[in-house]
């Protein structure tokens, strides 16, 4: 429904991996990826493994080839298609870069899905014929301040931003999905009536079941695509029949969406595929 915003982390989120290990592994840069990551920050590092790769002869294209090749479980874009369809509006909050996630995106075919993308500046370097990528913050000049949040990316900072401006639009649920470390700063964020969706035994799920009483939102885990398109259908129905309860006016039936909306709730779990070219 209109009153729903469904923000999605994208790294073993929406895709199933990690997108900057999967590009160095599969252009054949993992070790010396290894032997650099102690010594400069993540962001840094991708940079440079980014010119490494320009200067081995790997072009701009070639990466493109291997994010087309990315893993992703084959339930995640139905459930980004019937999440769109059913009114709600989609954002990607995630610590992976612009070009990456636009260039998956682009070849899933939803990217007009999503209205917003926040994360690390990463574009093509047109005067160097390569592809250059950038921290949210720049921790180089001050700090954001958080003590949960890696350097270049305080997503508890954007999820507050983000709330400012839903509250000029008047009542507004947040589902937040995610399973990285970095995804509890913005869970704890989370407002009563919000919920939260972190992927069973990744970290986050870990860090929130220490002590889940300092989520305000309501939890629901999920553990693959599957679960995961069951689980934000469930909580969009209960949202919208929530809203139209509060008022009759909006009665129009995502009840009657939803039913034709297939799950596929008992068949054997599809195992992650990897994305056709």
């Amino acid at each position: 429904m209109a009153g729903i915003v469904v923000i999605f982390d994208f790294d073993k989120t929406i895709i199933d991996c990690d997108s900057d290990n999967f590009v160095v592994d599969e252009l054949g840069a993992t070790d010396l990826f290894n032997q650099l990551l102690p010594t400069m920050p993540w962001n840094s590092l991708m940079d440079r493994m980014m010119k490494e790769l320009h200067s081995q002869g790997k072009t701009v294209e070639d990466i493109k080839e291997v994010l087309k090749r990315i893993p992703i479980h084959p339930r995640i874009i139905p459930a980004i298609k019937s999440a769109h369809a059913l009114g709600c509006e989609l954002r990607i909050l995630s610590d992976a870069n612009l070009f990456f996630i636009e260039t998956i995106l682009e070849h899933l075919d939803i990217k007009n899905y999503f209205s917003e993308i926040n994360t690390n500046p990463g574009y093509v370097d047109e005067q160097e014929g390569r592809v250059r990528i950038f921290p949210y913050h720049d921790f180089t000049n001050c700090s954001h301040g958080c003590n949960l949040c890696p350097p270049n990316m305080c997503k508890g900072l954007i999820i507050e931003r983000i709330q400012a401006s839903l509250a000029k639009e008047g009542d507004k649920t947040i589902i937040y999905l995610g399973d990285g470390s970095g995804d509890y700063c913005p869970s704890l964020k989370l407002e009563e009536g919000d919920y939260v969706m972190p992927r069973k035994n990744f970290p986050l799920w870990d860090l929130i079941s220490r002590n889940p009483m300092l989520i305000k939102a309501e939890i629901h885990e999920w553990c693959d695509g599957e679960e995961l398109e069951k689980v934000l259908l469930h909580l969009i129905n209960k949202i919208s029949m929530e809203e139209s309860h509060n008022n009759p006016s909006q009665l129009i039936s995502a009840d009657c969406k939803l039913q034709t909306i297939s799950v596929a709730a008992h068949e054997a779990l599809p195992q992650a595929l990897s994305v056709p070219q």
